[in-house]
């Protein structure tokens, strides 16, 4: 299962084998080789991929909520970066979309947050799929409305995702394997996939954000026909627990809470969505945010730099204990993030260059200056779970390598991959004599102290950033690159210009991450598969075309059991990490969070939650009185 978009591609996966449909009455999945008709099946409340689903058709809410938690209060957010964008369906195409567009929207199924891989439904309140995982059938909930008071269809549906396909290369390749989307009943959609075999697709297509069609087909407040392709500052209509109340464009949006929401007694929604009034606040850089977080115009900041966790917390007001600092596990995802170099170019298309960048960068060194050593060394594209790569491959892993034996580098059935080793300078050096080895069998060499090849054209990079943070990781690596004779600059732009360079491929190199649920499947042709490698704005920023990268791809979407996904997720990370598209950096395995102590939430948070921002907690007045009053 991808790690669903409406949270970011977070997700969670089990251990158990093949997906079934969950149901308190425990009726018994068919498990007949014949073509199943709908009428044949059961509806069942829940879908997951492995195992039984916890809890039952007739349930009141989930267990990690607080049935009680009182409506009310705001809760001031802070966004980094600006918007110019409330339409979801170009989001990463066109324009800046605004992170708070996404809350305003329900998908047909919900994820629970102390389940690996279970949704349950939302807009939808069964399905029915049938054993060879060809179709889903989803039935609307009757009472399921938009905020304009018109009932949510499977017309809305079906425009949804045939609007998100077409607009963005995110969802085509997504939901590329489905075919046809058509309405069965008063109140049933139907897709069809494009073969059997595929076992994440019913449930995936239940992460569908759903879309009004009426609304985007009407008229604006001036008459102009809307268009669902191009970017808009019009607020949306949505049929979530917030709407949009007001904003000024790049700067601050304000939701407030739809106190007669259709969903508000829903099970998958009771004690949650609980403030009246959500306020996000944009600021151009973390530095910035933290001073405003400091004088109490916002409620909660995110902290990413281990440096200001660790030296710029040391105000009056953490000191009084009226602002709490605290760590969450990670446990929902893993994550690579690196120094990407951009493929399509002619300099990095042999992987030796791309290996001698990797030896180039001192990671123990950055680490111990820049960070306190508080972070690790990313090893894998699935870092902080169990579908890295480790030793030597195995088993069904090894059964699965051999199939493209003919198209990956040796070494992947011969070497562990292990990053280069810094944090001293005989090491160093060492590093860098590896480095300069590899670029001279590529054939470059240093002419009047520069680096160049053949023809005489200089090894040059530009490194494209977007923030402060990145710029200080960027310029540590810069002369390390420079020593090995690399014409070495680093670029900050602002947001605007960042994403149209990224969107149309625009670089040498960036910083660039991807996270990665606990089971993999259809994103994975989004991110490392050559039919996105030259699509404008898809999440391949790398540029990879490698026929057995998609190979082992399909080996992943198409697994049978679990096993069998772990295999083929450890055999695709394996080839990735041996072409060397990327220089890792490094990970932590907690998000690191402030806020000023007006909040509660119910013990514990859900495992594969996080911080179970801003949904679970609640305003505390009690806690806000002892504290004082806002600024």
């Amino acid at each position: 299962m991808a790690i669903t978009r409406r949270d970011l591609l977070l997700a969670g996966a089990a251990t158990a084998a093949l997906p079934v449909l969950g149901s308190a009455a425990g009726v018994p999945i068919v498990r007949a080789a014949e073509a199943q008709s709908a009428s044949e099946l059961p509806w069942r409340h829940g879908l997951s991929l492995f195992g039984d689903i916890k809890y039952p058709a007739d349930f009141k809410r989930f267990d990690y909520v607080n049935p009680d938690a009182p409506k009310g209060g705001v809760a001031r957010m802070i966004s980094i970066g600006t918007f110019d964008n409330f339409n979801i369906a170009v989001a990463g195409i066109k324009g800046v979309i605004a992170p708070a567009a996404g809350l305003i929207h329900e998908t047909l199924m919900t994820r629970a947050q102390d389940e690996v891989a279970t949704q349950y439904g939302e807009l939808a309140e069964t399905a029915q799929h049938p054993d060879d995982f060809s179709w889903v059938i989803y039935r609307l909930r009757k009472e399921a409305r938009w905020h304009d008071g018109k009932p949510v269809t499977p017309e809305d549906v079906i425009f949804s995702l045939e609007t998100l396909k077409k607009q963005s290369p995110m969802y085509g390749s997504y939901y590329r394997h489905v075919v046809k989307a058509e309405k069965v009943g008063e109140r049933d959609v139907k897709f069809t996939f494009d073969g059997p075999g595929n076992r994440e697709l019913p449930t995936i297509v239940g992460e569908l954000t759903v879309l009004p069609k009426h609304w985007w087909e009407g008229t604006d407040a001036q008459g102009r026909k809307r268009d669902v392709g191009a970017t808009t500052l019009e607020i949306p209509l949505g049929s979530g627990p917030y709407r949009i109340k007001e904003f000024v464009a790049g700067r601050s949006i304000k939701l407030e809470r739809v106190k007669d929401h259709w969903g508000a007694n829903l099970p998958s929604q009771i004690g949650q969505n609980n403030f009246d009034e959500l306020r996000f606040e944009f600021f151009r850089d973390n530095i910035v945010a933290l001073e405003a977080f400091k004088a109490d115009q916002a409620d909660w900041i995110a902290e990413n730099s281990a440096k200001q966790w660790a030296t710029a917390y040391d105000f009056p007001a953490v000191t009084e204990k009226r602002v709490v600092k605290e760590e969450f596990p990670i446990n929902d995802s893993g994550r690579m993030q690196a120094f990407v170099v951009n493929s399509r170019r002619d300099q990095f298309k042999d992987a030796r260059v791309r290996r001698a960048f990797n030896y180039a960068f001192d990671f123990e060194e950055m680490n111990k200056q820049l960070f306190f050593g508080q972070y690790k060394r990313i090893n894998s594209y699935f870092e902080g779970t169990e579908l890295a790569a480790t030793g030597l491959p195995q088993g069904e892993e090894l059964q699965i390598l051999e199939t493209v034996k003919d198209k990956v580098p040796p070494e992947v059935f011969t070497t562990p991959y292990q990053n280069p080793v810094g944090g001293n300078p005989e090491a160093v050096r060492a590093n860098l004599r590896e480095a300069a080895k590899l670029l001279k069998e590529a054939g470059f060499e240093v002419r009047d102290h520069k680096l160049v090849d053949a023809s005489g054209k200089v090894l040059t990079v530009e490194i494209l950033v977007q923030d402060p943070s990145s710029e200080r990781i960027a310029l540590f690596y810069k002369p390390s690159l420079e020593r090995i004779g690399v014409n070495t600059s680093v670029r900050t732009v602002d947001d605007a210009q960042y994403q149209n360079r990224l969107r149309s491929f625009d670089f040498d190199m960036i910083i660039d991450q991807w996270g990665e649920s606990l089971s993999p499947g259809n994103e994975q042709r989004e991110f490392w598969g050559s039919q996105t490698a030259d699509v404008p704005g898809a999440r391949n920023t790398i540029g990879i075309k490698n026929p057995a990268v998609d190979a082992l791809i399909e080996k992943v979407i198409f697994a049978k059991d679990r096993a069998g996904l772990v295999a083929a997720t450890r055999a695709l990370d394996r080839v990735l990490l041996w072409n060397f598209y990327v220089v890792p950096q490094f990970t932590y395995p907690f998000s690191r969070y402030a806020r000023w102590d007006r909040f509660s939430h119910a013990e514990p948070l859900p495992k594969y939650g996080r911080s179970g921002l801003p949904t679970l907690w609640w305003y505390d007045a009690e806690k806000a009185a002892r504290i004082g009053k806002r600024s």
